[in-house]
C-alpha cells in the first residue's frame, strides 16, 4: 500500500503518527488480526494512539467520499482496507467515548446493524459508568444515545452513585436509575433514585 497515492489529507494525518502507532497498522494489515496488549508486544496501545488512530480514520472517510470509483477503484479499496484496520483495532483497544460514538455513526450510516450490536456489546465489556454517561451527553443520535441508558440501566447501582455527585452526569445516571428501577424492577435502584430526589428537594434543586 502506498499511502502517497490515497490522497493528500490522509497522507498529512499518516506522516503525523508515531513510528509504533504507524507499525501496529501495517503488522494489523499484513496479520489480518488485532493484537492484544502483553508486556512483550512491540507496541503500547494509549490514549494517544486512540486519538491518532481515530483522527486517520477521520481522514480515510472524508477521502473515501471525495474519490470517484471507475480508475480510482484500487485507491478507494485501499482506503477501505486501511479504514477497516483503524476500525478493527479501535473496536479492540478503545475505551473512549468520542471513539464508540465515531464508530458507532459509521456502523448507523452503513446500515450495518450487526456491528452496532457488537459495538453495544464492548460498550457494557470494556467501558467506564463514566465513558458511558459520556457517549449520552456528546452524542446527538438518537440510537447511540438509547444504546448508552440502555447499556448504563444494565450497571450494577454502585457503578451509578458517584455519577449522582457529577454535575455533568447527575442528570444522566438519575435516569439510568429511573430506568433501572421501573424496567427493571430494581428495589436497590428505586431506594437510592428516592434518597437523591429527596436530597435535591430539601438543597432546593
Amino acid at each position: 500500500m502506498m499511502i502517497k497515492d490515497l490522497g493528500t489529507g490522509i497522507v498529512s494525518v499518516w506522516e503525523g503518527l508515531r513510528p509504533e502507532t504507524k507499525k501496529m497498522l501495517v503488522g494489523v494489515l499484513e496479520s489480518k488480526t488485532v493484537p492484544t496488549q502483553t508486556p512483550s508486544q512491540r507496541y503500547s496501545y494509549d490514549a494517544h494512539a486512540d486519538w491518532e488512530l481515530s483522527r486517520l480514520l477521520t481522514a480515510l472517510d472524508e477521502q473515501s467520499k471525495s474519490t470517484t470509483s471507475g480508475r480510482n477503484g484500487e485507491v478507494l479499496s485501499e482506503i477501505s482496507q486501511l479504514a477497516d484496520t483503524c476500525v478493527r483495532v479501535l473496536e479492540a483497544q478503545s475505551g473512549s467515548a468520542e471513539v464508540f460514538i465515531q464508530l458507532a455513526e459509521r456502523a448507523i450510516k452503513k446500515h450495518d446493524y450487526n456491528k452496532l450490536d457488537a459495538l453495544s456489546d464492548r460498550l457494557a465489556e470494556r467501558f467506564s459508568a463514566g465513558e458511558i454517561a459520556e457517549v449520552v451527553r456528546q452524542t446527538e443520535v438518537p440510537q447511540i444515545r438509547a444504546i448508552a441508558y440502555e447499556t448504563l440501566a444494565m450497571l450494577p447501582v454502585a457503578l451509578l452513585i458517584p455519577l449522582l455527585d457529577d454535575p455533568l452526569y447527575a442528570d444522566i445516571a438519575a435516569n439510568s436509575l429511573e430506568q433501572k428501577a421501573f424496567e427493571f424492577e430494581s428495589d436497590e435502584a428505586r431506594d437510592v433514585l428516592e434518597q437523591y430526589e429527596f436530597e435535591q428537594e430539601m438543597r432546593g434543586e
